[in-house]
Formats: C-alpha cells, sequence, structure tokens
C-alpha cells in the first residue's frame, strides 16, 4: 500500500469520464490512465487527469466503466514531455489509491486514512 504524503495530497471523487486504458511504458511498467469527472453544487462539470501506476491488487481498473464513481487520493503532478519539436507540459494525478464510490467501506477506511495522515502532519 502506498503511502500518503501530506504535503502534497488531493482527494477527489467523481466518476469515470471514459473506460481506463492499460500501457505499458518503454521501461517496461504499466500505468492505468483514467479521466474522473466531478461536479460542483452548480453543477458545473471538472475533470482531473489521473495515472495509476503499476496497478496492483484486486481492482482490476480496466475493467471499470464510464461512469462508475470512484474516489481518488494521490499527489498532483506536473510532468514535462516533447511534443511539436518543443516542450509541452501536462498537470495530472499520480493516485496512490483509487477507491469505487459504491463500496461505502472502503471508502470510509480511505478517508480515515487520509484524516489520520493529515492529523500528524498538523500535530507535528
Amino acid at each position: 500500500m502506498k503511502k500518503f504524503d501530506a504535503n502534497n495530497l488531493v482527494l477527489v471523487r467523481g466518476t469515470l469520464s471514459s473506460a481506463p486504458v492499460r500501457r505499458t511504458l518503454p521501461n517496461g511498467s504499466d500505468i492505468v490512465q483514467i479521466e474522473v469527472t466531478s461536479r460542483d453544487e452548480g453543477g458545473a462539470a471538472r475533470s482531473v487527469p489521473v495515472i495509476v501506476h503499476e496497478p496492483i491488487g484486486k481492482d482490476d481498473f480496466t475493467t471499470w466503466d464510464a461512469g462508475t464513481e470512484v474516489v481518488v487520493v494521490g499527489a498532483v503532478v506536473r510532468r514535462f514531455f516533447r511534443s511539436g519539436g518543443g516542450t509541452a507540459s501536462r498537470t495530472e494525478v499520480v493516485a496512490a489509491r483509487v477507491v469505487r464510490g459504491s463500496q461505502a467501506a472502503r471508502v470510509e477506511r480511505l478517508l480515515a486514512e487520509v484524516a489520520k495522515v493529515v492529523a500528524a502532519e498538523v500535530a507535528a
């Protein structure tokens, strides 16, 4: 289980905008790319790209469909890459944990773990 960094911690709750995409990187590691869309109280949609490195465990993200509710905890990163002869960047969330929103007990445990990490940082 990946640890959370209280200095760069993001929590996103929403639905998958599209089906997850699994890719193998040139270094041989696997990632799953998901796009999570959440709506504010006024109904405005906000989407964020999420990367899950080396996804393992009982959750197979590639079987989840667009519209699946999820809760993501991770860190915000900005990565740079070559594009069209220049340098481009993308801001995304690198997930430490992704849980289906419909699994209330798992979501509660995840939120309790996040609260514990934040409380420990505040107390330090």
